[in-house]
């Protein structure tokens, strides 16, 4: 099998499990239409973390994300391979949206937010994606595999740790997960490029399209 049909296969896997399973099961209040702009400022915030970022601020693409849900697991290659195509052309915006009935989804998000306290945000999304079939759908709390990764990354693991139990890292988290709320989010992962949501994407060539064609606009 090659590496496109792999990664079109993973992006189809996640809309049909969002579109039919996940944001089921996942449902919030406050559902939005299709295609109706979300405000900006609820999308991304001045804390919010990117990955990628382009000069000219045209193309904003943000995703709602669950590090344990595995749909973004396996959409997580494309998205990856997006970032590698367009780079800076396009500013690529994480935001939390932790599941309640993944365990260790909500410890995720804090680690990713501890590691982004020291400037490694980006390793600890990546670390936690590659390695998320280790932590994920495990009961106990995963916090000693998360400090380990710390320790991979060469952070300052007291720092971690102590960022990792404050208050106000879970209050970061939760202000994200609470703008995806109030942006409509069901279930994740969910993508918005330039405040819409993207509901009609069903292969990784139809969100290329769609950044082609906002890029263009």
């Amino acid at each position: 099998m090659t590496r496109n049909l792999r990664l079109t296969l993973a992006m189809i896997l996640v809309v049909i499990l969002v579109m039919i399973g996940l944001t089921a099961i996942n449902r919030n209040t406050g559902s939005r239409s299709s295609g109706q702009p979300v405000d900006p400022a609820v999308l991304v915030r001045d804390d919010s973390h990117r990955l990628t970022t382009a000069a000219d601020g045209k193309v904003t693409l943000v995703e709602f994300l669950d590090f344990e849900c595995e749909a973004c697991g396996a959409v997580y290659p494309a998205v990856s391979e997006l970032l590698d195509t367009y780079q800076d052309r396009i500013t690529f915006v994480v935001r939390y949206f932790p599941i309640p009935s993944h365990p260790n989804a909500e410890l995720a998000a804090r680690a990713a937010e501890a590691a982004a306290n020291q400037g490694r945000f980006a390793e600890m999304y990546t670390v936690l994606f590659e390695n998320q079939e280790a932590w994920g759908r495990q009961r106990a709390p995963q916090t000693e595999t998360f400090v380990g990764y710390a320790r991979t990354l060469g952070l300052d693991v007291e720092t971690f740790q102590r960022d990792l139990d404050d208050p106000a890292t879970a209050a970061r988290v939760a202000r994200d997960r609470a703008d995806g709320e109030t942006a409509g989010v069901q279930g994740t992962p969910t993508f918005f490029l330039n405040g819409r949501q993207l509901t009609e994407v069903r292969t990784q060539a139809d969100m290329s399209a769609a950044i082609d064609a906002a890029l263009a606009g």
